[in-house]
């Protein structure tokens, strides 16, 4: 039988769990442009280990909403790619979709091995938590969607039109700010109905990040984050998860809600708009492969060595402006040598076999890191250690 490998969470590290919940609910700083570099732990095995320790483990693995339908298939392969001779994975990585602040807060206190969040650590986390890793995995983006029965073409949609429907400033969907973005389209007189993160998000801070870098008066960079203080909307409904936000957009006329891109299946099933969405040179675009790559291209090469690097609204000609990295969140420090190598040789994987368009990315609608940043993920993973 596995034998189930967790941290346990320190005295210290609980006592800790309430600042960083703050950091991660609050306006991410800047970025910085250096890493923490913490100290390289004791290791078991090779740096970048390509196949698990051989003794029986179970890794944890919790966040994302937007990360876990890939994080679920990832797992499944490598699973069956290393078991034992009567078919038993060697390593059971056991994972779950409960939102990137919980990802974030579980990796720091030890409760999980790995947080997934498509949120990066903060400067203050870094320095506050500088055994504390965000590893980038894959490319995400976010989509814009909405219910509005009757109207088949794509609508425009921009920062300052999307906060104000947020804030309550545009309640009706033949609004003239819409209107003016969307000539020749004919808008229904429907109520507009906010959809908005009940659960800590990543994509919340995706979300919240492109209203505040399209219209910083419309949209406060102190309410940026993977917790926000939504202005009080009538109406405006909350869901936990991209599940729960395809679900209840589908059941509302007039909603509009952003949901991550690997749930695009998802909301096409469901008979949902995707809105085309303004960048920073001004085009008003959909997210596929080919604009989401071009926002990365603009954007991948300013990677850190720490990874840290928000790619949202560049002004890219022919990006879509709601492109992310994906994280795993790792501390350098774990229980124990054995579960060091094997949450290594897993993370390798995902950035070298993992990274297959055909067999795991497309099906998500992710895109591949850069040669270049599976090499800084790579001197990410050899720093973790017990």
């Amino acid at each position: 039988m596995a034998k189930r490998v967790r941290l346990v969470a320190t005295a210290a590290a609980l006592g800790a769990v309430a600042a960083l919940a703050a950091a991660c609910s609050s306006s991410p700083s800047t970025p910085s442009s250096s890493s923490s570099s913490p100290s390289t732990a004791k290791m078991v095995g090779a740096a970048l280990p390509t196949s698990p320790n051989k003794a029986s483990t179970v890794l944890t693995e919790t966040g994302s909403s937007l990360l876990y339908p890939l994080m679920g298939t990832w797992t499944a392969a490598y699973q069956k790619q290393f078991a034992t001779s009567s078919g038993a994975p060697i390593v059971t990585i056991e994972t779950g979709s409960t939102g990137s602040g919980t990802g974030i807060t579980d990796a720091a206190t030890g409760t999980v091995n790995i947080g997934a969040s498509d949120a990066y650590l903060s400067s203050s986390d870094l320095q506050t938590y500088p055994t504390m890793l965000n590893i980038a995995l894959a490319i995400s983006a976010q989509q814009v969607n909405y219910n509005v029965p009757g109207v088949s073409t794509p609508l425009k949609l921009n920062g300052t039109v999307l906060a104000e429907m947020y804030s309550g400033k545009i309640t009706n969907w033949d609004d003239s700010a819409i209107a003016a973005l969307n000539p020749g389209v004919s808008l229904p007189s429907l109520t507009v109905v906010p959809l908005h993160r009940s659960d800590s998000s990543g994509d919340t801070f995706l979300f919240t990040s492109y209203l505040n870098a399209q219209d910083s008066s419309g949209w406060s960079s102190s309410n940026v984050g993977t917790t926000v203080t939504w202005p009080s909307v009538s109406g405006a409904l909350a869901e936990t998860g991209n599940g729960g936000m395809v679900t209840g957009c589908a059941a509302t006329k007039g909603c509009v809600a952003y949901i991550g891109i690997s749930y695009l299946s998802k909301t096409q099933a469901a008979g949902l708009g995707q809105a085309l969405i303004e960048n920073g040179a001004g085009q008003y675009l959909a997210p596929n492969p080919t604009t989401i790559s071009a926002e990365a291209a603009a954007e991948t090469g300013k990677t850190p060595a720490n990874e840290t690097l928000s790619m949202i609204d560049a002004n890219a000609s022919g990006g879509y402006p709601i492109v992310n990295y994906e994280y795993a969140i790792v501390n350098t420090k774990q229980a124990n040598g054995v579960t060091a190598e094997d949450i290594r040789a897993f993370l390798y994987w995902c950035v070298h076999t993992g990274q297959s368009g055909t067999t795991y990315l497309d099906a998500v609608d992710f895109q591949p890191l850069p040669a270049a940043v599976v090499t800084l993920t790579d001197n990410q993973i050899a720093k973790i250690g017990a």
